[in-house]
């Protein structure tokens, strides 16, 4: 047995009360073949063969959870049809479909979230610009009596715009994306989460959606927007380019297409003061700080960077 499959088996004995002796030998059986198997990408650091297991347990038992709920659950001893249930799951999850997609779930700031293939899965990376969002925009709320107005586009399944609105009570929050679909998705979501009164869902490309009545009074405008190059479309994972939707990815020939428009775009929309936010593939950081240096639009640009150093964010200030 390798050091990587004695750690899995070591992280999570599954000793949940609620196990027999039977379902603990299932479990930790089926960890071991996951374990072996099973590859894991790094932009998805909440799994690991023993959370994904959990997950596909509990939703094998009909409790749909995502990664994070999974691993706060004791798992229910299975049944014959149960584990028939449960050795589907895991044989699509060993062929690439994502564990966000089998269960319909996926935690995102703290919210659990409805998921499905219609919306790009929320990354634990874009809680980063969330974080510092979510402090923008508190700022403006403790400083001015006005409700503050947010704005995210490209916002998939909701998960900014929702996080935002949780977050600062006192906001008020739209959220647009070119995917009537998603928007359909982000509507779920916002619905599950009773913030229906704050947050409102535009279909329509970029900024379309927003005219004359958002002109210089948005507070805070962000998106986690396409970044891959057109180019890089076919090199990655097949997890991610055979489920996930390519819209979602495809940022144009040099993957900053959509970058370089929020740019242009935003400041007609913005108040003075306001910021936009944006997160940035890796090695994009670099040269869209020094595009929103150079704009007359903009006064103030800040970075967000990763562990590794690298910038993963931006925000501009505009004048």
């Amino acid at each position: 047995m390798n050091s990587r499959l004695d750690e899995a088996i070591a992280l999570d004995p599954a000793d949940s009360p609620m196990l027999n002796a039977h379902s603990h030998a299932a479990f930790a059986q089926r960890l071991i073949h996951l374990t072996k198997a099973l590859d894991i990408l790094p932009d998805k650091p909440e799994e690991t063969p023993s959370s994904a297991l959990r997950a596909l347990w509990l939703l094998a038992a009909g409790q749909p959870l995502s990664l994070h709920a999974a691993s706060e659950t004791d798992l229910p001893a299975l049944d014959t049809q149960q584990l028939d249930a449960l050795d589907a799951l895991i044989a699509r999850r060993i062929d690439g479909e994502p564990v966000a997609y089998l269960t319909g779930r996926q935690r995102f700031m703290g919210l659990e979230l409805l998921a499905s293939p219609e919306a790009l899965i929320p990354r634990a990376e874009s809680e980063m610009l969330a974080r510092v969002a979510i402090e923008k925009l508190r700022d403006v709320a403790a400083n001015r009596s006005a409700p503050p107005l947010a704005i995210d586009v490209c916002c998939g399944s909701g998960n900014l715009a929702l996080a935002l609105a949780h977050a600062v009570p006192q906001a008020q929050v739209h959220g647009a994306d070119i995917s009537p679909t998603a928007i359909d998705l982000a509507r779920a979501n916002t619905q599950q989460l009773g913030l229906n009164s704050r947050v409102q869902l535009h279909t329509g490309d970029l900024l379309a959606p927003f005219g004359e009545a958002f002109h210089r009074q948005v507070d805070l405008l962000v998106s986690l927007p396409p970044y891959i190059s057109t180019t890089k479309m076919d090199t990655m994972p097949r997890e991610i380019v055979g489920h996930e939707p390519h819209l979602a990815f495809d940022g144009g020939p040099f993957g900053v297409r959509i970058l370089m428009r929020l740019i242009r775009e935003a400041p007609p929309l913005l108040r003075p003061g306001g910021w936009l936010g944006m997160e940035v593939g890796l090695g994009q950081g670099p040269a869209m700080t020094q595009l929103l240096e150079k704009s007359p639009a903009y006064d103030q640009v800040e970075t967000i960077v990763d562990a590794q150093g690298a910038v993963r964010a931006v925000l501009a200030r505009a004048v």
